[in-house]
């Protein structure tokens, strides 16, 4: 009879746990985040994991951001998610109200499901010229998770343009919502179609002993922190060795192109100076709630940038592309061009890429290609087509893989 009951009571135990799990879909949620705030949900969508992308997208919701940012609980230590990511946090010196983190814990079933979709994301897609963040397959998947919502990712300022709010997830704060992961089913690979961008790619083929925007000497030393496996190289280190502002000097003196470079350069600050922004090398794709906490230092706008890059898909020149990349960023959201505000993340990730462009352009690289094939940069299009192929090649890419939208 003890038996039954507890059979029993282990049924009911297991009945209430699933009747919790709010079963809908990404574009429900995306239509009202905050109402979704703390529940475990299951949904189903497509997975993207690319250079500063994790999320969960579906077709067209008719938002600015058609995806639900993807994190692991802290300490999961996969292998899949973005390149790249920059995100926000109060400093101690925040002129702002502070939001706490979430504060209910998730917990991953890594079972055998879970490793298919964590190894499948992180397939790379190999080719000779520089493919920023390209994986060589998307993931269509049913994921149950915590949901983390806002009712709108903003970063808000004062009249005087100093941040006095951040609400938001995933890169640059941009996405309303968050799944933290707790359990992945029905994994289905979709490979990811390279093949407009790979014959021409395949041409590029960079001298190893001139790697662009490094003195050869520097890109050994470079190249030795992943081959030898010393430890990581620091910011400092890199800017020592190199400079991130190389490229600019390919252009002429205080033009638009040569000062777009340096501004993304002198994000970082000097050499041993805090200015808020942080580097780090470590996990890019599991919630943190240090980072998402009020910082316990000061920063000049009461902002902290976290960056942080995965080094084993970024080596030599390609790290340089991703810290002027991310560079753009934080001058952006640090200082918004006066004659453009980016009031969007389609806005300010255009801006991120037009500005890698003009550094691959001074760093005299062939090619230039983001995950799913889409090529925007040749130097081969003829001059007079080259702004609208390139203009062409990012909106498509933000579109249509990043699931953004004005």
């Amino acid at each position: 009879m003890k038996r039954l009951f507890a059979l029993i009571a282990f049924c009911a135990f297991s009945i209430a746990l699933h009747a919790q799990v709010v079963n809908t879909t990404v574009c429900a949620i995306l239509k009202d985040p905050a109402s979704f705030n703390g529940k475990t949900v299951q949904i189903k969508g497509l997975v993207m994991a690319g250079f500063d992308q994790f999320e969960i997208t579906d077709k067209g919701c008719g938002v600015q951001v058609n995806a639900i940012w993807l994190d692991y609980p802290e300490g999961t230590h996969g292998k899949a998610g973005p390149v790249a990511l920059l995100q926000l946090q109060p400093a101690r010196n925040f002129a702002g109200t502070v939001q706490p983190p979430p504060q209910t814990p998730a917990k991953l079933d890594k079972n055998a499901s879970f490793k298919s979709f964590d190894s499948l994301l992180s397939t790379v897609h190999k080719i000779n010229g520089m493919c920023l963040g390209c994986n060589r397959y998307a993931v269509t998947a049913t994921l149950v998770g915590r949901l983390d919502g806002v009712a709108k990712a903003d970063v808000r300022r004062d009249k005087d343009g100093k941040i006095t709010s951040i609400a938001g997830f995933g890169n640059l704060n941009g996405y309303p919502a968050r799944l933290v992961l707790e359990s992945v089913s029905d994994v289905t690979p979709q490979e990811l179609d390279y093949s407009k961008s790979d014959p021409i790619a395949m041409n590029d083929k960079p001298d190893a002993t001139k790697t662009v925007g490094l003195d050869p000497d520097a890109a050994d030393m470079l190249h030795g922190y992943h081959s030898q496996g010393a430890a990581t190289p620091t910011l400092d280190t890199i800017q020592t060795i190199g400079g991130l502002d190389k490229a600019a000097q390919a252009f002429p003196k205080d033009s638009p192109a040569q000062l777009a470079i340096e501004r993304a350069a002198a994000a970082y600050g000097g050499k041993g100076e805090h200015n808020g922004v942080m580097t780090g090398y470590g996990a890019t794709n599991e919630v943190s709630a240090k980072s998402e906490a009020q910082g316990s230092k000061d920063s000049p706008d009461g902002v902290i940038y976290n960056c942080n890059f995965n080094m084993a898909r970024l080596d030599e020149d390609a790290m340089f592309r991703a810290l002027i990349h991310v560079g753009e960023h934080i001058a952006d959201l640090r200082k918004p061009p006066a004659d453009a505000p980016l009031t969007t993340l389609f806005d300010l990730e255009y801006q991120g890429w037009a500005t890698t462009v003009l550094d691959v352009v001074g760093s005299r690289q062939r090619t230039l290609t983001l995950p799913g094939g889409y090529m925007i940069w040749n130097d081969l299009w003829p001059a007079d087509s080259r702004q609208t192929s390139l203009e062409r090649g990012i909106q498509d890419y933000l579109l249509k893989v990043e699931m953004l939208t004005r």
